[in-house]
């Protein structure tokens, strides 16, 4: 098992990590503030199920694999972009009907779930990060280190969870209000979907 220290230490550093904004959190914020709570719980829900896949990968040694090749790193971050500008692109160019009830209008939970699974296991910086964070605190001598990375990997997600939920709580409450004000509704498809498209090419523009 993983010592006491070296697991406080792990905790400390991985609040600076989870709670500074990121990709996870901004596209968490994004949604619940466009379609409300729910969706924003599911996109967390899914960031997360994302990053467990990476952690298995890890595990596994697929995150090794896919970044020694230049070229499969290429193809995964390039998909990854692609499938944030694509949904950025929908949403600035989704016409919304104001006359639509606002529940009606909104991005499903459950959709929006499996748009943040796919979005988040293909991003190959949270395989990089996953592959180069993780094993600095492994220690051979405390057991077995698949369990080790499990276990590491399995707090990240808690962590990463409990971050991407304060902040789609916090934003459903945002969003309610905004689908209430016609002029900010015509504006926050447009607006969110800049979001996804800045986000798709911060990914592209990644230096491997």
């Amino acid at each position: 098992m993983i010592d006491q220290a070296t697991l406080i230490t792990y905790l400390a550093i991985l609040l600076g990590f989870v709670f500074i904004p990121g990709p996870a959190v901004v596209l968490t914020l994004a949604r619940a503030t466009g379609s409300g709570t729910r969706v924003g719980i599911a996109t967390g829900l899914g960031i997360a199920a994302g990053d467990i896949v990476h952690t298995a990968m890890t595990i596994v040694g697929l995150s090794a694999v896919i970044l020694a090749s230049a070229f499969l790193f290429n193809v995964i971050k390039y998909l990854g972009a692609a499938y944030l500008v694509y949904l950025g692109i929908r949403a600035i160019l989704e016409r919304t009907d104001l006359n639509v009830m606002p529940e009606t209008a909104t991005l499903t939970p459950a959709r929006a779930f499996r748009q943040a699974i796919l979005a988040e296991v293909l991003n190959p910086k949270s395989a990089m990060f996953f592959l180069a964070f993780l094993p600095q605190f492994v220690q051979p001598q405390n057991g077995a280190v698949p369990l080790q990375l499990a276990i590491l990997g399995l707090l990240f997600v808690l962590m990463g969870l409990v971050s991407t939920m304060t902040v789609a709580i916090s934003a459903g409450e945002v969003g309610r209000f905004l689908r209430r004000n016609p002029v900010i509704l015509r504006w926050q498809g447009k607006v969110i979907g800049s979001i996804y498209c800045a986000l798709g090419l911060r990914l592209a523009l990644q230096e491997r």
